[in-house]
C-alpha cells in the first residue's frame, strides 16, 4: 500500500489514506481480503483501484449498490445509506422467525434476565450462542438500537435458561418489524461529528453494575456506539454518568486523531451530550481534572 501512494493510520491498521496536492483525501479500507476504496474523483479511484488489483489477484465488484462485509451500501445523490437487510432476512429465516409477529421493543419492557441455576444443556446452548452470535453482527455493523438488548443477553452464553433462549428469539421479533432500518448519511447536512452519552445506576441485580452507552452521528448518522458493562461499581448516579461521559470522551478524542490522520486538520470542539447535571459540572470544573 506504501508503494501505491497510502499511508497506513496509526489509528486502525485497516485504513490507508492517499492525499493528493490539492488536498483532495482517498481512503482504502482492507479487511482480511476484502476492500473497499473511497474518494471523490471517480477517474483517479479507477486508476488507484487497477493499481491495487495489479498487485493482488482480486475481483472488482464495481459501483453502485454492493455489499461489504455483509452490509448493503447504497448511494442517492449526497446520501448514503448502509443496512443489512439481506443478512438479516437470512438470520431470520435460519432461526424459524421470519414469519413471527414483530415485538415493538428489543427486550420488553422491566424484564431483567437472572443466572440459569439448572446444569447445562448443550443443545440448547449452542442454539442460543448462535443466534447471540448473528446479533452481535447486526449491532456492532449497522444496528444501535439493539445495542443494549443484545449485550445484556450475551452474559448469559455459557449457560442458557429456555427463559433467555426465548428473549433472544424475542430481539429477531424487533428486528422482523425493524428489517428495513437503515443508517443514513447526509452530505448537505452540514452536521458535523457530536456525541450523545448516557448511564444506568446499579441495574445489574448480581453485582450492582451500571451500564453505559453512547453514539456518534456524522452527516446525521450514526457511525460509532457502544452499551457494556461498567468495570467497577459506581456509588452514585452521578458517579455512572461520569464514568460514561468518561469512556465517551476517550472515543471522542480517537475520532479526533483519525480525522486529523486523515487530513482533516480544522476540527472544532467535538460536542458531547449528556443529562446529568452532577457529572456535566464535574466534568466542566477545572479543579477536577
Amino acid at each position: 500500500m506504501k508503494v501505491l501512494g497510502y499511508t497506513r493510520l496509526t489509528t486502525d491498521a485497516g485504513v490507508f489514506v492517499c492525499q493528493l496536492d490539492d488536498g483532495t483525501i482517498f481512503l482504502a479500507i482492507i479487511y482480511v481480503d476484502d476492500a473497499l476504496f473511497i474518494g471523490p474523483k471517480q477517474d483517479f479511484l479507477r486508476k488507484k483501484k487497477a493499481e491495487f488489483m495489479a498487485k493482488w489477484e482480486c475481483r472488482d465488484l464495481g459501483k453502485g449498490n454492493q455489499d461489504f462485509l455483509k452490509m448493503r451500501i447504497r448511494q442517492e445523490l449526497n446520501k448514503f445509506s448502509i443496512d443489512q437487510t439481506p443478512y438479516l432476512d437470512k438470520v431470520l429465516k435460519q432461526f424459524g422467525m421470519e414469519n413471527a409477529k414483530s415485538a415493538p421493543t428489543p427486550l420488553p419492557t422491566g424484564y431483567k434476565p437472572e443466572v440459569n441455576p439448572d446444569p447445562v444443556d448443550l443443545e440448547q446452548r449452542q442454539k442460543y450462542q448462535q443466534v447471540i452470535g448473528s446479533l452481535l453482527y447486526l449491532m456492532i455493523c449497522t444496528r444501535p438500537n439493539i445495542a443494549y438488548a443484545v449485550t445484556k443477553m450475551a452474559k448469559f452464553a455459557i449457560n442458557p435458561s429456555q427463559e433467555h433462549l426465548n428473549k433472544a428469539l424475542y430481539i429477531c421479533r424487533y428486528l422482523v418489524g425493524t428489517r428495513n432500518y437503515a443508517l443514513t448519511y447526509d452530505g448537505t447536512n452540514g452536521s458535523g461529528l457530536e456525541a450523545f452519552t448516557d448511564s444506568d445506576w446499579a441495574s445489574d441485580g448480581d453485582d450492582r453494575k451500571s451500564i453505559s452507552g453512547y453514539f456518534f452521528k456524522l452527516a446525521n448518522g450514526a457511525v460509532s456506539w457502544t452499551s457494556h458493562t461498567q468495570k467497577s461499581v459506581a456509588l452514585s448516579s452521578t458517579e455512572a454518568e461520569y464514568m460514561a461521559l468518561s469512556d465517551c470522551s476517550r472515543q471522542a478524542m480517537a475520532f479526533r486523531n483519525m480525522l486529523m490522520e486523515m487530513g482533516y486538520k480544522d476540527i472544532g470542539a467535538i460536542p458531547i451530550a449528556g443529562d446529568n447535571q452532577g457529572s456535566i459540572f464535574i466534568a466542566s470544573n477545572a479543579v477536577s481534572d
